[in-house]
């Protein structure tokens, strides 16, 4: 094979189309992967609706899972074949002061899968050798994919709740679905809320061990210790506040948010505090997918075909998405 097919963004807020292009080839420190499946993030959604600004044209996605088919020079630790995942932080400068400090998700100079490099939405892409993750054989490779980002951005938003035994989740999606797994299965008490209506979702939840469901209106049945908003509104934020305990947190996950409104100092008062999520690091990677082996957790997809990407965003965009939605070449 001397060509690939991607599914290229020429614009913001245009539809993505197929492109055939010269198959590439690794250079220093790189790898080449067959693709074998990609999940759609709602990232993918931000950088397709111009929310983010990256490179552009691009191939959106950094969910993937594949297998090593080139290797360049002075790679080590990678055979030939290998299965890896590949997230959305794809390379870091390694020197910045945040590099220097085993803080590298917030490096000075990074480059990110399917937004400033070519990502998944494709049959093969190139990927830094250094950010490829090794993929527990408890996943085929359509379940694996959703963990390379709602799994691995999800579990440094679930750190950073720290130890909250009563934890509120605000958007049900593909992140909030693989998290509340984990948190059940280490014993905490999990609230979901979902959009207004949403029974479905609300349901859905339940079978997954949430101790309680309501739209994000509602107050939860008791204070929560923390909260992560996964949905990217933030009008949120106020509610949540208003939902956790005293000295309770809440994260915001995504990488983007609609404004927060304004709101009384009173309901951020008495050491409630609001933090974002940036990313992650090689360590939050391996540490998940370990995690994620133990539990197992069980991740809800449903493949679509690499032709299809378009559907799956506006799937995605409606709403209309149990769990999360994985492309196959």
């Amino acid at each position: 094979m001397t060509t690939m097919r991607a599914m290229q963004l020429d614009a913001p807020g245009t539809p993505l189309h197929m492109v055939e292009r010269p198959l590439p080839e690794p250079g220093p420190g790189e790898v080449r992967i067959a693709i074998a499946a990609c999940g759609v993030c709602r990232t993918d959604l931000h950088v397709v609706d111009g929310d983010i600004h990256g490179n552009l044209p691009i191939v959106p996605g950094h969910e993937i899972v594949g297998r090593v088919e080139a290797v360049g020079t002075g790679v080590s630790g990678l055979a030939m074949g290998q299965r890896v995942g590949v997230p959305w932080l794809g390379h870091t400068c390694g020197h910045c002061p945040y590099c220097a400090t085993h803080r590298e998700n917030l490096c000075d100079d990074p480059a990110f899968t399917g937004f400033t490099r070519d990502g998944g939405f494709a049959t093969h892409c190139i990927a830094d050798a250094q950010y490829c993750f090794t993929i527990p054989e408890t996943f085929d490779d359509v379940h694996a994919a959703p963990l390379l980002c709602a799994g691995l951005i999800g579990y440094r938003s679930y750190r950073m709740a720290s130890e909250a035994p009563v934890l509120g989740l605000y958007g049900f999606g593909a992140a909030a679905h693989i998290l509340a797994q984990l948190a059940v299965w280490q014993g905490r008490k999990v609230f979901a809320f979902t959009q207004e209506g949403d029974t479905a979702t609300q349901d859905f939840a339940r079978t997954l061990g949430c101790a309680w469901a309501g739209a994000s209106s509602e107050m939860p049945p008791e204070p929560m210790d923390a909260a992560i908003l996964f949905a990217p509104v933030g009008a949120l934020v106020p509610l949540a506040l208003k939902a956790v305990k005293k000295g309770g947190r809440v994260v915001c996950a995504g990488i983007h948010m609609s404004d927060i409104p304004a709101f009384p100092y009173a309901d951020l008062w008495e050491e409630r505090s609001i933090v974002s999520v940036a990313n992650l690091t090689r360590q939050d990677g391996t540490e998940f997918l370990d995690l994620a082996a133990q539990v197992p957790i069980r991740t809800h997809v449903t493949p679509m075909p690499l032709a299809q990407a378009n559907s799956a965003l506006d799937q995605l965009r409606s709403g209309d998405v149990e769990g999360a939605l994985v492309l196959v070449p």
